[in-house]
């Protein structure tokens, strides 16, 4: 059955029939829809209380349809700001129907795309994230070889509270170019809150591990668990939970992902495609400033994110440090 706005009548009967507790499968034959359509509308346009009544939903749904409608034609402006986001910010379209969305702005994701391949000159086609982008087919898992790093905890001894729902849960990885140039990549978890940072030492665990105690030193007392690869680098793990160690607060400990199973650490593994947006697999880090990465990093942290209702990371991050505050 197509799907067709409902009249003021059918609301009506649907008030009356709601009332008399009739099953909404019989409700949606009696008016005439399917029963995906009946569902949706009750959704849409009940109070906030949970209640439908015909005459709210009606008013509700004629104003989402005025909202729609004036959008067919979108204002010069909006066209403006929603390409400059595209370019300056790097954001997807979901992302930018997001924050307008939260600004009473309706836009629909393919009106989004529809500038986007209006584009002649293909300038906002080269700030999306790359579109042919395939998944591998998962192979058979290989045991974990990681014979190079003393007293490896593996990541199935892991709590399962850190699962991505709770706040200082971290993922750590390096990002290398083809001159053994490296850059440091921390990622919360809960958030999606970035830390970046060059390696002049490249892969060198020893002072790595001092270089992630120092960009968490001042977080130290919020963390709980980091996730990262069997690299060589990270195999002074325990001079990194030494160095966050804090009296009266459990060792933060680092655990290894199995061999060959990136997604097991994988949103730093997302964040690392990110940041290849704005440096380049081909690239070699040294032509890259230590503000340029920085400021990567502030972008990333400042992109709306759908799992936190189109707010960023940064903002989210340091409200669990204030609530961590207010509860102490």
């Amino acid at each position: 059955m197509n799907y067709k706005q409902l009249t003021s009548q059918q609301r009506s009967q649907i008030f009356a029939l709601l009332q008399r507790k009739t099953p909404r499968k019989d409700i949606a034959q009696i008016v005439g829809c399917s029963q995906s359509t009946l569902s949706r509308e009750i959704r849409r346009n009940s109070t906030d209380r949970g209640n439908y009544l015909w005459d709210k939903a009606q008013a509700s749904a004629m104003a989402r349809r005025k909202r729609t409608t004036s959008n067919k034609k979108l204002d010069r402006t909006l066209v403006w700001r929603i390409k400059q986001m595209i370019i300056d910010n790097q954001w997807s379209p979901e992302q930018i129907c997001g924050v307008l969305g939260k600004e009473g702005i309706s836009v629909s994701i393919q009106t989004i795309y529809n500038i986007i391949n209006a584009d002649e000159s293909g300038e906002l086609r080269r700030h999306r994230r790359h579109p042919n982008f395939k998944r591998r087919a998962k192979g058979e898992r290989k045991p974990t070889r990681a014979t190079n790093i003393a007293n490896r905890t593996s990541i199935h001894d892991r709590p399962s509270e850190a699962d991505g729902t709770r706040f200082g849960d971290l993922e750590m990885d390096l990002i290398i170019d083809a001159y053994g140039h490296a850059i440091l990549v921390l990622l919360e978890r809960m958030t999606g809150f970035v830390m970046m940072e060059r390696l002049p030492f490249g892969k060198k665990a020893g002072p790595l591990a001092k270089t992630v105690v120092r960009m968490l030193f001042a977080y130290r007392k919020y963390l709980k668990t980091i996730t990262t690869d069997n690299g060589s680098e990270f195999a002074a793990h325990l001079d990194i939970t030494a160095g966050l160690r804090m009296k009266g607060l459990d060792d933060v400990t680092v655990y290894f992902a199995d061999s060959y199973c990136s997604w097991q650490k994988g949103a730093v593994e997302n964040v690392n495609k990110l940041i290849r947006q704005y440096i380049p697999k081909k690239s070699n880090f040294n032509d890259f400033s230590d503000q340029y990465i920085k400021n990567v990093a502030k972008k990333l942290n400042l992109r709306p994110r759908k799992k936190l209702g189109f707010s960023n990371p940064k903002t989210e991050f340091f409200k669990q440090i204030a609530n961590f505050a207010l509860a102490s």
